[in-house]
């Protein structure tokens, strides 16, 4: 597993992208990945293009993102999902928080 974020240049998106098991063992780097950051993004993208599993603390991990960057009014996009991946999130309803493409 590996997570690696990267801030736009202008500060305005910070892409996070999940190699691997997306599970409780990712779960520090994953908040350090956005919490570590010295500015509020406009807006996030979650890469899942390498993501092999998604568990339920995965889940809640992406709960934790969303309330961090501002509840309801965040701007949050989960990208690149592979259809096993896609099929947890649609069964969680996250397409109903998240934008999920």
């Amino acid at each position: 597993m590996a997570i690696q974020a990267s801030l736009s240049t202008d500060c305005d998106e910070l892409i996070i992208a999940i190699d691997g098991r997306f599970d409780f063992s990712s779960h520090q780097d994953f908040r350090s990945s956005y919490e570590s950051l010295k500015v509020r993004p406009a807006r996030y993208r979650v890469d899942l293009e390498g993501t092999t599993y998604l568990d339920s603390s995965a889940l809640g991990m992406l709960l934790l993102l969303r309330d961090h960057a501002g509840g309801s009014s965040a701007r949050i996009e989960i990208v690149n999902c592979n259809p096993e991946v896609r099929k947890i999130l649609n069964i969680s309803n996250f397409e109903q928080l998240f934008e999920i493409t």
